[in-house]
């Protein structure tokens, strides 16, 4: 019988089941980790990864020291991008390399050591035992992971405005700690450059039928994040207003071209109401009745025509509508 394996993380030791391992023998595993000026831990990182039987891609999104030179020394395969252009295309980068080597899976694992190397077992056993296509690293399943409260609020907010707005109900629509399988990271995933590419994938998740699942981890905050926690928040909310138009344009201009309509007509029936008791034109009141009713008109028939033209789209992309503009029946 095989001996246990024992993996180190942040300075404790785990003993790792025989099972475990030969599970993870039996696949072909990639790790990507995008990094930017992480030189003080991805020597680490990579160091943790490869006690697992798998390989690992580092992507140096132009960082200006010594990232990539210290993770290809640890052992990865390192790509540098010579500039900064963000998580998203770092992501990419590092999966068109990985897809290369025909992997089973792919897990993506932040650079900074926050994340526990040992859980990678568990984000990769639904993709192999439960046909999941995407699996979530969720900090909020269980209760191991002292998240500053600070940070609970901004990532219960964007949770519940992600999952309404994509259709996809997560617990951690932020965790960076996520595993894919061949459906999925064949899928284009990644196509937001900044920090709202977590958000994105639940909106193409549901686009392409992806299974999507969620798993506890435990995420350690060791440091003082190295960018602002506003302009962080302010990036990914302003990217998933974007995903919103995008995606779901009906529920983005429809919905509030529909609430502000129906408020002018209100107004309006004010203003007539007010004109029948004391002959008197509101003309104040009948401006802001007609300028709401005209401005929901436009968002609502905006949305209704973005919606028709997405679906448009859709049904070419999926052969539904032949060359010649003619509907194709499933059947």
């Amino acid at each position: 019988m095989d001996s246990k394996t024992t993996v180190s993380d942040h300075k404790q030791t785990f003993e790792i089941s025989p099972t475990i391992i030969n599970m993870l023998r039996q696949h072909r595993i990639v790790i990507v980790v995008p990094a930017y000026n992480e030189e003080r831990f991805i020597g680490s990182v990579v160091l943790k990864i490869l006690q697992f039987p798998v390989s690992v891609i580092v992507v140096d999104d132009g960082s200006s020291d010594n990232t990539a030179f210290i993770a290809e020394a640890a052992g990865a395969i390192a790509i540098r991008h010579n500039q900064n252009m963000g998580k998203g295309e770092a992501l990419n980068t590092g999966i068109c390399e990985a897809r290369k080597m025909n992997p089973e899976a792919i897990v993506l694992i932040d650079s900074d050591g926050q994340h526990l190397v040992m859980e990678l077992p568990r984000l990769v056993q639904p993709i192999f035992e439960e046909g999941a296509d995407i699996v979530i690293g969720s900090r909020y399943l269980e209760k191991t992971s002292q998240v500053p409260p600070h940070r609970v609020l901004g990532h219960q907010f964007f949770n519940i405005v992600t999952s309404l707005a994509s259709g996809v109900k997560v617990s951690d629509s932020q965790s960076g700690y996520r595993a894919f399988s061949p459906k999925a990271f064949n899928t284009d995933l990644f196509l937001s450059a900044n920090f709202s590419v977590e958000s994105e994938m639940q909106f193409l998740a549901h686009e392409h039928g992806l299974k999507v699942t969620e798993v506890p981890i435990t995420v350690q905050y060791n440091d003082k994040p190295k960018r602002s926690v506003i302009g962080q928040g302010s990036m990914v909310l302003t990217g998933i207003l974007r995903l919103m138009g995008q995606y779901r344009p009906l529920l983005f201009f429809g919905v509030p071209g529909a609430v502000l309509l129906t408020t002018g007509i209100f107004f309006g029936i004010w203003v007539v109401d007010i004109y029948r008791r004391l002959q008197t034109l509101a003309v104040g009141y009948a401006m802001v009745s007609v300028l709401i009713t005209i401005i929901g008109m436009l968002l609502l028939s905006t949305g209704i025509i973005l919606h028709s033209v997405r679906g448009l789209i859709i049904d070419l992309d999926h052969g539904r509508i032949n060359p010649d503009g003619k509907y194709v029946h499933p059947y």
